[in-house]
């Protein structure tokens, strides 16, 4: 038996990276997935490659857009006939100095990464609490909601939103017993996200040389920290923001 037997979930910017990963594991962990990507192609292949663990339903849309992350839910509940988990993971990375931020960049990174995760995880909560049993909202916050760096003004900003709503969220519907809970991970990758915000080869080899680990994250391993948080397992931990940077922010420098 998988640790997610028999729960329904919701993971956004499943399409590639690490919603993928994540939605990938909570398959094999005997999950029914929604997986929703502003991309429709990207999102579509993804389920198909997924549909191999399980069942995975693909929602293309823009979760900045209410109706989209109302649509989430509803197709959720409609195929699967509950929601238990909610995973805010979709993100954006527009690398750019202070002075020379734009604001367009600055409202996409808060409505992408900050205002979605309270546009679907109120969502999802209603839904939760309908349904009388519970149930989880995970979403990826970051190493840079706790510490700032360069260059990404808004991405920190953005992040250190997360693990506050998150810690909101816990304290609001833990009487309906909604749990919810942040992960803030280091450097991963490769992935595409960090690639389109013009990650290089030479740039992931800078930032293994940030962690006392000595290398960056992998997919898998923040997927497995999600599927722990998402099971009953985890089921007194709430308000959190787990850091996964392999000793990332544990040095000074």
């Amino acid at each position: 038996m998988g640790r997610l037997d028999g729960k329904v979930a919701i993971v956004t910017g499943a399409g590639r990276g690490i919603g993928q990963g994540i939605a990938r594991k909570f398959l094999q962990e005997g999950a029914r997935v929604v997986i929703a990507d502003k991309v429709t192609d990207r999102v579509e292949a993804s389920a198909r490659e997924l549909s191999a663990l399980g069942n995975v339903v693909p929602v293309p849309g823009d979760v900045t857009d209410e109706n989209v992350c109302q649509s989430l839910v509803d197709t959720a509940v409609a195929r699967f006939g509950r929601l238990d988990i909610c995973v805010n993971n979709a993100g954006i990375v527009r690398p750019t100095s202070f002075l020379d931020h734009s604001r367009k960049d600055w409202d996409d990174s808060i409505a992408v990464m900050l205002t979605a995760v309270f546009l679907l995880s109120q969502r999802a909560a209603r839904a939760m609490v309908k349904q009388g049993k519970g149930g989880v909202i995970l979403s990826t916050a970051s190493a840079n909601g706790h510490v700032a760096e360069r260059n990404c003004a808004a991405y920190n900003a953005a992040k250190a939103g997360v693990v506050l709503l998150t810690q909101s969220i816990a304290i609001e519907l833990a009487d309906q017993g909604i749990r919810a809970v942040a992960v803030s991970p280091g450097y991963v990758g490769p992935t595409e996200l960090m690639i389109d915000g013009g990650g290089s080869p030479d740039f992931f080899k800078d930032m293994a040389a940030h962690v006392p680990m000595g290398r960056i994250g992998r997919i898998e391993e923040i997927a497995n920290l999600f599927a722990f948080l998402a099971s009953d397992e985890a089921s007194f931990i709430s308000g959190a923001s787990y850091l996964i940077d392999g000793a990332q922010l544990s040095e000074q420098r």
